[in-house]
């Protein structure tokens, strides 16, 4: 299976166009957006046929709505992954709300998906394999061209490519 992934779009839809189109031309059978901003999701319609899972941001209004989801599991191909905005716990949780790091540190799940940082990093620890696709702002004050990640999962194993989206060249891979 391979997933796209993407985070911290904040309103910059023409680079979240652009790497959905690379995202899908990859070949993946879900998008995956980490929030900031959840309505950014909504101009990719048009997208079509690939399926989109989201997470708000922890300072959305939505993030406040016990209706949508702050924190998922998903599984796929025998892997568990969070997807979540934040890396831990966050003063903007709903008290329902999972906290990332005690169920990475559990054990609960082999893969988390995160953003929030802007820095895009692939990361195995306790087993665990943490991602942040990076943003896709023009450009950011942390210094990191705007970047998507694709992830492949065959055989209970995980492949993490990280993209510049300009550039089109794999900043990290992993393993």
């Amino acid at each position: 299976m391979k997933i796209g992934v993407v985070s911290d779009s904040h309103g910059h839809v023409e680079n979240l166009r652009r790497a959905i189109k690379a995202i899908k031309g990859a070949g993946v059978d879900l998008i995956v957006h980490l929030g900031d901003d959840y309505d950014d999701v909504t101009a990719l319609a048009d997208q079509g046929e690939v399926p989109i899972t989201q997470v708000p941001g922890v300072f959305s209004t939505y993030y406040q709505d016990p209706g949508i989801p702050n924190r998922l599991i998903e599984e796929w191909e025998g892997i568990k992954a969070l997807i979540t905005h934040t890396p831990e716990a966050h003063e903007n949780d709903l008290p329902c709300d999972l906290k990332p790091e005690l169920v990475a540190a559990q054990g609960e799940v082999r893969l988390v998906l995160v953003g929030h940082s802007h820095i895009p990093v692939v990361k195995e620890e306790g087993g665990v394999i943490w991602v942040n696709p990076g943003h896709l702002k023009d450009d950011d004050k942390k210094g990191y061209p705007p970047t998507y990640a694709i992830l492949e999962v065959v055989d209970s194993e995980v492949l993490v490519r990280i993209i510049d989206l300009f550039a089109a060249q794999e900043l990290f891979v992993y393993p």
